[in-house]
């Protein structure tokens, strides 16, 4: 292949999950299925928290910016992939493929960055019961969850600036269905030292940090739990943390499952199934998590869902 800087390279190709002709209908139905339910999911959990007072509290607060940034996660790589499937194309542009790094970097970190203030809020809740509306006012909720915001999109402008200053070589393929930034790295054809450095300080503050955060919460958790005396008490208490514990395993889980795929496997098309996982079957599945098991939400929904099916 040619080489040459990324101002020559116009576009690059995205080899999807499967090359067989047969299998596209196929694949094109099952995300355009999937994508659905998961912008229908969150949606619906986004509306039963807004229109009803009984759910404005912080948990269901910082749910809502979950569902928020699940939305966003899977429609920036799905509806590309649609579009190419149906246009039986594999090209995406180098600004394109750019806008896929930095908005799946932006969106894998508030996922991380909000599943860890969860914990804190069910650590408050559990261990300074009296003290929980105090401590987590709404001031200090969207502070937690501006700052998120702030510290991700700036390590995620850092992070494109420096990918600005590789070169790719022209007719560059990238074995995923979309421009995910630890395999468009491994496709430069320019030295990603630097790149690479800041990937793991990267990894460091937006993934180890806030997972060390969900551990530290648990742990005290369990401990509070070990204090109480009633088998009823210690029930009640921990079943308000089933739910995020279900998304944090499954996140985390997925995670790591597209880790270890890439670490051990250089076959493209399992790395590409393991990344389907974390980018569209955890944010689908998130609203169910937090619904089929919580009273509150099936609440919501069911009065939220009745009130338009009696709307005029």
């Amino acid at each position: 292949m040619e080489a040459g800087n990324h101002t020559e390279v116009s576009e690059f190709l995205l080899l999807g999950l499967s090359e067989d002709p047969e299998l596209q209908s196929l694949l094109f139905g099952v995300s355009l299925s999937m994508y659905l339910v998961t912008v229908l999911g969150n949606l619906l959990i986004i509306l039963a928290v807004s229109s009803d007072s009984r759910l404005h509290t912080p948990m269901y607060f910082f749910l809502s910016n979950l569902s928020f940034v699940d939305i966003c996660f899977i429609s920036t790589t799905i509806p590309k992939m649609l579009v190419n499937i149906q246009a039986q194309s594999t090209d995406i542009s180098y600004i394109g493929c750019l806008a896929q790094v930095c908005f799946s970097t932006i969106f894998a970190g508030m996922d991380n960055c909000l599943l860890s203030v969860m914990a804190y809020d069910r650590f408050v809740a559990i261990c300074h019961p009296l003290h929980y509306m105090v401590i987590m006012n709404p001031r200090l909720c969207g502070l937690l969850v501006l700052m998120s915001w702030f510290i991700i999109l700036s390590v995620s402008l850092i992070d494109i600036l420096l990918m600005m200053q590789l070169t790719f070589c022209i007719g560059t393929e990238i074995p995923n269905f979309f421009c995910e930034l630890v395999q468009v790295l491994r496709v430069a054809c320019s030295d990603t030292l630097i790149n690479n450095i800041f990937l793991y300080v990267a990894t460091a503050l937006l993934g180890v940090f806030p997972l060390t955060g969900i551990i530290f919460s648990y742990s005290q958790i369990v401990f509070s739990l070990m204090r109480m005396s009633s088998a009823g008490g210690k029930y009640k208490a921990f079943s308000t943390c089933g739910s995020h514990l279900s998304a944090v395993t499954l996140f985390y889980g997925t995670g790591l499952g597209v880790y270890l795929s890439s670490a051990v496997t250089h076959s493209s098309q399992r790395s590409s199934i393991a990344s389907v996982m974390y980018t569209v079957v955890t944010p689908m599945l998130n609203p169910f998590i937090y619904s089929l098991r919580n009273k509150d939400v099936k609440g919501a929904l069911g009065r939220l869902l009745g009130s338009v099916a009696s709307s005029p």
